[in-house]
């Protein structure tokens, strides 16, 4: 006896033949199609002049795995690094779990914590997708200097060959909120292309001695010697004294093309996701800011460079239209310092003396004590413009 799957699938194949075929035809493909289905010849006809549409096949649900608990789970150390994505949070998420399990922070089921700790990154990306949002963009304040560019050789994203920490690339995010009018703070921040270790220092302005005083505070916090900087056409890097300042101090110096962001793309994406994510859009001025906005710094330098991970480009392939990028794993800017061999030792047993005293959760709550302040500064200015009354 036929099944009636195999019925439906003799339907599905004889009916075409049975409309196109003649009265002689028909009658013969009936017959045959009776003798095997063993179907009444009405309803037989009735059947190949309609046959039914094929099924849909129906999709099988996977059994969910990572529960509730999980998400939660994944969702709070997600957040605890500053809602970075799967591909970055995945690698770092058995250092970051211990981290907090040592200072107290976190406290996970076995079975929970074991979830976690298996899941890819895609999974992680699809878990976190209903938290995710959309940013805003700032304003551009770079007006190039042309005095000196013969004297500053030009560097492009490609010509980043140099695999060793202190070649770094260095900019300015301007804190001017919607008006360029007026004095307002500047964020100097540089990025080392090698291991990723960022540093940002609060500026009171543009001015070439400010941008060159901050170069050298930052030097001094630097765990490698500074051999080199890249910076944009603007005026407040393409200047004498910053040239001068290089050149007695034996650091190279080396500017991006006009109009070329991606040549600068590795401090580019910090400017993003520190400065523009951490600080904000708003205006600041004054000194009260100024000393507000160096505290922040002082705890997101140990943040960005302890507790956030980073991916670092291996090779780049063309085929045609598609380009396929391969990275290694993430690690966090500290970890590729722990490893580099071009770092003196002496200054890794400090980083690794520091790093057991390193709270993520603390951090965290610490930045956010300090972005309050910040941004209600940047509130009581903004009302008192509102307030007054305009001539």
């Amino acid at each position: 006896m036929m099944s009636i799957g195999g019925r439906r699938e003799l339907v599905r194949s004889v009916a075409p033949r049975y409309w196109a075929a003649g009265w002689a035809e028909k009658r013969r493909i009936l017959d045959e199609f009776v003798a095997i289905t063993g179907y009444h010849r009405k309803y037989a006809i009735q059947v190949l002049r309609h046959p039914p549409p094929p099924r849909k096949k129906q999709r099988r649900r996977r059994r969910r795995i990572y529960g509730l608990e999980v998400q939660a789970a994944l969702v709070r150390l997600w957040r605890i690094t500053n809602c970075i994505c799967g591909k970055r949070l995945v690698p770092y998420l058995p250092e970051l779990t211990a981290m907090l399990e040592r200072h107290g922070e976190l406290k996970l089921e076995p079975a929970v914590k074991a979830l976690v700790l298996q899941m890819s990154a895609a999974t992680a990306d699809r878990l976190l997708r209903p938290q995710r949002n959309q940013r805003r963009q700032g304003v551009g304040t770079t007006k190039p200097g042309s005095l000196l560019k013969k004297s500053i050789p030009v560097r492009t994203f490609a010509d980043w060959d140099d695999a060793r920490p202190g070649f770094t690339e260095v900019d300015l995010v301007a804190h001017c909120g919607d008006s360029l009018r007026g004095q307002f703070l500047y964020s100097l921040v540089l990025t080392d292309v090698d291991t990723g270790w960022t540093d940002c220092q609060a500026v009171p302005n543009k001015g070439e001695r400010q941008v060159c005083k901050a170069i050298a505070a930052i030097r001094a916090r630097l765990p490698f010697p500074l051999l080199g900087i890249d910076s944009d056409n603007g005026f407040e890097f393409i200047n004498a004294i910053l040239l001068r300042y290089c050149r007695d101090q034996h650091i190279t110096f080396t500017r991006g093309r006009e109009y070329k962001k991606n040549d600068q793309a590795h401090v580019e994406q910090k400017n993003g996701t520190v400065v523009r994510q951490m600080v904000g859009y708003d205006r600041y001025e004054g000194a009260l800011a100024m000393a507000a906005l160096s505290a922040l710094y002082d705890a997101l330098r140990l943040y960005i460079n302890f507790c956030q991970p980073q991916l670092k480009l291996l090779a780049k392939k063309r085929v045609g239209s598609k380009v396929t990028k391969q990275y290694d794993p993430a690690k966090t800017p500290y970890q590729r310092v722990q490893t580099s061999p071009r770092v003196d030792p002496g200054v890794k047993g400090k980083l690794a003396l520091l790093y057991p005293s390193i709270n993520p959760a603390g951090l965290l709550r610490r930045i956010e004590q300090l972005q309050d302040q910040l941004w209600s500064i940047g509130r009581v200015r903004f009302l008192d413009e509102a307030t007054t009354p305009r001539e």
